[in-house]
Formats: C-alpha cells, sequence, structure tokens
C-alpha cells in the first residue's frame, strides 16, 4: 500500500489523475484544489462542467478548511455514523471553482476506508471522487467493469483490490442548509 501511495501523491502533486477504490466504488480522483485537474475529470467523463463532483477528506476536523460553517449536529453524525456519508454543504471555500455548485455548495465525505484515508493524509489536501465511468452509464463495482476508455485516460491506476467488489449502494446524502437544517436527499 505505501508504493501505492507514493505514487498517486507524484501524479497527484502534478496535477494529474488516479483511478483509485474508495469506500463505495472505484473513482477516478485529483487535486480537489486544482481546477485544471478538475477540468481534466470533466473531460474524461463527458460530463457537463457545473456539475459538481465529491471531495473526500480523512477527518471531521479538515471540514472547517473547506466550508464556512458546519454544525455540531452535523459533527456528531459524521463522528458516529458507520455507512458512508456524503454531505452537501453551502459556502464552500479553499477548492477550486469548477468544482464548487453553481449555488456554492460542495459535496463532502468524510471517508473512513484505509487506502483513501492514508492517501489524503499524505497529501494534505481533498481528493476528488467521482465514479469511474462515463456520465450517466453505471458506476463499476469491480475494477476490471472499468471501462477501457476512461482507464486509458487516467495519469495513474492504483494497483489494490481489483479483484474485490465494491460497495453495491451509493452513499447516503445529506443537504445542509444554511440555516442548519438538513434534509435527507438519497439513503
Amino acid at each position: 500500500m505505501k508504493q501505492e501511495i507514493k505514487n498517486c501523491l507524484d501524479v497527484l502533486r502534478r496535477g494529474g489523475t488516479i483511478l483509485y477504490p474508495t469506500d463505495t466504488i472505484w473513482g477516478i480522483g485529483c487535486d480537489a484544489t486544482n481546477p485544471k485537474a478538475v477540468q481534466k475529470i470533466f473531460k474524461i467523463k463527458k460530463r457537463m462542467e457545473g456539475k459538481s463532483l465529491i471531495v473526500l477528506l480523512d477527518r471531521k476536523e479538515r471540514l472547517f478548511e473547506y466550508v464556512e460553517d458546519v454544525p455540531n449536529v452535523i459533527l456528531d453524525l459524521v463522528e458516529n455514523v458507520n455507512t458512508p456519508l456524503t454531505i452537501i454543504y453551502p459556502k464552500a471555500k479553499n477548492l477550486a471553482k469548477n468544482i464548487i455548485a453553481d449555488d456554492g455548495t460542495i459535496a463532502i465525505r468524510v471517508v473512513n476506508y484505509e487506502f483513501c484515508c492514508k492517501l489524503i493524509r499524505n497529501f494534505k489536501k481533498p481528493i476528488v471522487s467521482t465514479s469511474a465511468n462515463i456520465s450517466g452509464e453505471p458506476a463499476p463495482l469491480v475494477f476490471k467493469w472499468i471501462p477501457e476508455e476512461i482507464a486509458n485516460q487516467v495519469d495513474y491506476k492504483v494497483n489494490l483490490a481489483h479483484d474485490q467488489l465494491r460497495e453495491t449502494k451509493p452513499s447516503t446524502i445529506i443537504k445542509v442548509r444554511e440555516n442548519g437544517e438538513f434534509e435527507i436527499i438519497r439513503r
């Protein structure tokens, strides 16, 4: 795992893209603070810019670096949830502008998956996570299901968990409103 993390760090620091296993599915990732790297992901996925992407963090304390306000109830939820939880926060900051939705929100998931946590911790920046598929197509749960068209365009493919089936259920999504209330978007 150490060598894979080192290889990913080299690519991410150069503004490249990676294909990697996450806590849910195989994802395409890049430096979430680098607009040129984010643009590469939109191109690889054939996805319209303006559709936001998910950002991964390694621990909840880092949320304050990337959003203006995190209600205590959300911090408690992030700490105590035992399944993947993506939260859409208002007032994103310190991220590539093209990763933030038109309404100023950003979707962030604090991961509890060893590879991702170690990678993000060593990178010291958030990483984009979006499914390794063409926009609108089914998300691949196993590495071999990733379309060649995707795999051939990323700068590095992580050589871990290739035969392991990823989560079949996507993360729960919650949206936080500016007044601190929240709603469940997807269970």
